[in-house]
């Protein structure tokens, strides 16, 4: 079975890397857009989708206010990536909006914002999984009908890839996100030169539908409430802009620099096809309603509503079928790798975190192929069962999203701010000071940006599903506290008990026996070679006829060594030993008691359950008596002998640097 795991281990993840390697797997700017961009720049396909929805309430006259509400959330994104120049410059170690808050604001805003992100990277990966099943559901009905089942199926094809590392994933995702970006641009400049300079009429499959608004008085305030609640939604874009942050350290020398430039690309990508797509959109006529069954009047029976970038394309490309599938193919694709933003940035966040002991160590250290594979399992998890529990629904999921990371935003805006403020008491060169004001200054107006957003989406979008992620971020704020807490009170404790420094007067050691053999020759012969104080031979009487027979055996033998028999009248083993090991402390408690248990080593799983299983529950009972050592003697039998010859990479050999090859 172990053989079997091991077999399947490397064919999924691949061979090992020792750390050595790590600098090999740093990225290029070229590897690093599609690593760390893909989500912002995947966001289009839905962000301008959302906008149009919203709207749709209203009715088709609210069609007007969408190319503004997309003007708003190109100047937050382009003020958001401008102020992230700032922080990677900074603070180049990866932490990003987490170390930005620590360092300036505190203890309790960067769990705040660590919080954040973990809930978003989730929400990531869960929407934009959704997302593009339903791109993919749009070409192929019976992905639509199934969307939930083949979520989960991506989400475990992408762990797959990022379980190789982060170089091969980068490379993998490299092609299809580049083919996005030139297939949504090629989109937009012909349908642009065909609605401008040509004149061609483009028509999507829903321009000649009616819209109905869900209620006629939708004016005033409840118009405006609107109209934010579609900005807060297309403000789903800005998604992922801060993973660049805390991936700093995974890019080439000079990382600041190269991850400041990857954000300014990432940035005008984003825009200009942001615009570009709505442009499109009313172009086309494409008609979009949050409920389509009740909205649209003169829809047929049988409609199902396809995405809008599906429509656009559809109209732009009527005559030329392959443009549509291609668009269509790269959407759904670049919205599955889109999810490897957050395979990059949560399991950092959580490494750091971990370093931090505010999640458990095994977050902190390195895989197989020195990525962060538990961090990546952990997240693959929570997807999965947020996928799972709102059946891939992109409206439903969408509604959690981006609480966290405007809060993440504003937060980290107010501790660049406190960071340049902090410098400038102590900088006295001109120059200097004034790039710091001029730093300040964008941080303060992105500060201004960002709040003003996470109000928007807290008004509109708290009694629509938010209300869960905050609650989510609260739990997992009380978790790292407990966790920070237990790490805390386990070290004040070893700190205390380290300042003991009396030594055991006498080490008193028993060896159990079942019968005389070979394994319990072995365990008697170490136990000897110990030089204990005090050496016994324990056994248990569970069978009158077997302990006569292990008596006579060990007085015919002449053994130095005493047997000393426990009854045992209910023919257990673990209590009568346990009990026998607390009157011997009791009796002597200065005294260190050693039990050597004798045990099997096997090569098959089903062994294991025919062996061990006495001693198994014994040791974990002794473990925790205070003044009490227990060793384990092994004796191999003939079938671990294969297991023993092969080169079995361990888990967690090569971090150990246990691995010479």
């Amino acid at each position: 079975m172990s053989k079997l795991a091991t077999a399947a281990k490397r064919l999924l993840v691949g061979r090992p890397f020792r750390s050595d390697r790590l600098a090999h797997t740093l990225l290029p700017k070229r590897i690093a857009l599609p690593v760390f961009a893909s989500d912002a720049m995947s966001s289009v396909a839905y962000a301008p989708e959302e906008i149009f929805l919203m709207l749709s309430v209203a009715g088709l006259s609210a069609y007007a206010m969408a190319p503004w509400v997309g003007v708003a959330v190109v100047v937050v994104m382009l003020t958001v990536v401008a102020s992230y120049r700032q922080n990677v410059h900074a603070y180049p170690s990866g932490g990003g909006d987490y170390e930005v808050a620590t360092v300036n604001l505190g203890r309790r805003a960067g769990l705040t914002v660590a919080s954040a992100l973990l809930v978003d990277y989730i929400l990531t990966v869960a929407v934009s999984i959704s997302a593009a099943m339903a791109n993919i559901g749009s070409a192929i009905p019976f992905v639509a009908t199934h969307k939930a089942l083949f979520a989960v199926a991506a989400i475990v094809i992408l762990t797959a890839i990022n379980l190789r590392g982060i170089r091969e994933s980068g490379t993998a995702f490299a092609i299809p996100t580049y083919a996005f970006m030139i297939g949504i641009m090629v989109l937009i400049a012909w349908g642009l030169f065909r609605g401008f300079v040509l004149g061609d009429e483009m028509r999507a499959e829903s321009a000649g539908f009616e819209i109905h608004a869900e209620s006629d008085h939708l004016m005033g305030l409840a118009f405006v409430f609107l109209v934010l609640r579609a900005f807060s939604s297309g403000c789903a874009a800005l998604t992922g802009v801060e993973a660049i942050s805390n991936g700093v350290p995974a890019f080439r020398k000079p990382k600041s620099r190269n991850a400041a430039t990857t954000l300014l690309m990432m940035g005008t990508i984003s825009v200009t096809m942001l615009m570009g797509l709505i442009v499109l959109a009313q172009l086309t006529d494409v008609r979009m309603a949050e409920f389509p069954a009740d909205q649209i009047a003169n829809a047929p029976k049988d409609y199902e509503q396809k995405t809008m970038v599906a429509q656009v394309a559809h109209a732009v490309f009527d005559n030329f079928p392959p443009g549509f599938f291609f668009i269509a193919g790269v959407t759904a694709l670049i919205l599955v790798l889109a999810a490897n933003t957050a395979f990059n940035g949560f399991p950092v966040l959580g490494s750091i975190l971990a370093q931090d002991r505010y999640l458990p160590r095994q977050l902190h250290t390195r895989g197989d192929r020195l990525a962060f594979s538990n961090g990546i399992l952990f997240l693959a998890g929570f997807a999965v069962v947020l996928v799972i529990a709102f059946d891939a629904e992109v409206t439903r999921l969408i509604q959690l999203y981006i609480v966290g990371v405007f809060v993440s935003f504003t937060l980290s805006q107010l501790g660049m701010i406190r960071h340049w403020k902090r410098l400038l008491k102590t900088e006295t060169d001109v120059q200097a000071r004034s790039r710091m004001r001029r730093s300040q200054a964008i941080n303060t107006f992105g500060l201004v940006m960002t709040a003003t957003v996470l109000i928007v989406v807290l008004i509109t979008k708290f009694t629509k599903g938010a209300w869960i992620a905050i609650a989510a971020m609260a739990a997992i704020y009380a978790l790292m506290t407990a966790i920070r807490k237990h790490y805390d009170t386990v070290a004040e404790e070893l700190r205390q008990q380290e300042r003991v420094r009396t030594m055991p007067a006498r080490n008193h050691a028993m060896v159990l026996v079942s019968k005389l053999h070979m394994p319990t020759l072995r365990a008697l012969s170490y136990a000897k070679a110990t030089r204990p104080d005090v050496l016994e031979a324990v056994t248990v009487n569970v069978d009158d006829g077997d302990t006569r027979k292990l008596v006579a055996d060990w007085e015919r033998e002449n053994f130095k060594i005493p047997l000393k028999v426990i009854e045992s009248p209910y023919r257990e083993i673990t209590k009568p030993v346990l009990d026998y090991v607390k009157r011997v402390k009791s009796d002597n408690p200065r005294d260190v008691v050693t039990v050597f248990i004798p045990e099997y080593v096997v090569g098959h799983w089903w062994e294991q359950l025919l062996h061990n299983q006495s001693a198994l529950r014994l040791k974990g009972r002794l473990l925790f008596q205070p003044g009490v050592m227990v060793t384990s003697v092994p004796w191999q039998l003939e079938s671990s002998v294969k297991v023993r010859d092969k080169d079995v990479i361990a888990p967690g050999a090569v971090r150990r640097g246990l691995d010479d090859r």
